[in-house]
């Protein structure tokens, strides 16, 4: 059997190299890094997450050129807001590290990538299932030994949200599941920062380092990306939809 054709193959083409990438630049970013080798590995992660996104971009069709520009320029906003104005987390060196935009932008199309693949298509309400399954274990573990209520009502959320889109559901749940493994690795590598209670405030809501829902509020970035894209390819996107309603 050719290993391209496998789930596991398609997997490893799509997101396996996503995570690598991710992995080896936070460990560039980490304290332990910048402590006991070179103080400026945030910068070195910087390039090659740069190269990654420019290698996308020059590889890509129109449409994921659009949705790497559309999600690196949501991703910056969003991430000003969120870190500096409202103090939702704080990275190691309390700055914005230029990676993290185009870091966005990447991970949203590894995502879109393995939502695509033909065998993940097929195995599609058995990988949903999967995902639910952990997702829900993951959220109620931070909840019952870390007082993780902030990360849980966020899951909440999500779960909720997915009722409204149920074609995109793999992407979403995906994209969490990826989130995740990004959240735990980034907040143990000592990247960045969660506050006990939800941004700081909210002493109703405590949080774990990562809490676990947090990718509800990438979602914002999804669905800006996949709305521009549509507002902006209307013609492309119907006959996308048609061509949807056909294989579901």
């Amino acid at each position: 059997m050719n290993f391209s054709k496998t789930l596991l193959g398609q997997t490893i083409e799509s997101v396996g190299w996503l995570i690598f990438i991710i992995s080896l630049g936070l460990f560039l970013d980490s304290s332990f890094f910048a402590n006991n080798y070179y103080e400026y590995g945030q910068q070195i992660n910087t390039l090659l997450v740069v190269l990654v996104y420019s290698y996308l971009y020059w590889k890509g069709t129109s449409r994921v050129r659009q949705q790497l520009v559309y999600a690196f320029l949501i991703g910056l906003v969003g991430e000003y807001i969120f870190s500096i104005a409202l103090g939702m987390y704080t990275y190691r060196l309390e700055n914005i590290p230029h990676y993290i935009p185009f870091g966005h932008a990447v991970v949203f199309t590894g995502v879109y990538f393995f939502s695509r693949k033909q065998k993940v298509k097929f195995f599609r309400k058995q990988l949903e299932l999967f995902f639910t399954i952990s997702i829900a274990i993951y959220s109620l573990f931070l909840l019952l030994f870390k007082n993780d209520i902030f990360g849980f009502s966020l899951t909440i959320l999500v779960f909720l949200s997915l009722r409204k889109y149920p074609k995109e559901r793999l992407f979403y749940l995906s994209m969490f599941f990826i989130i995740g493994f990004i959240e735990v690795l980034g907040t143990s590598l000592g990247c960045w920062e969660w506050p006990s209670i939800a941004f700081g405030k909210f002493e109703f809501l405590p949080s774990s380092n990562p809490p676990s829902g947090i990718c509800f509020f990438y979602y914002g970035l999804d669905r800006g990306t996949l709305s521009i894209y549509k507002r902006r390819n209307k013609a492309a996107w119907n006959r996308f939809k048609q061509m949807r309603s056909l294989k579901f």
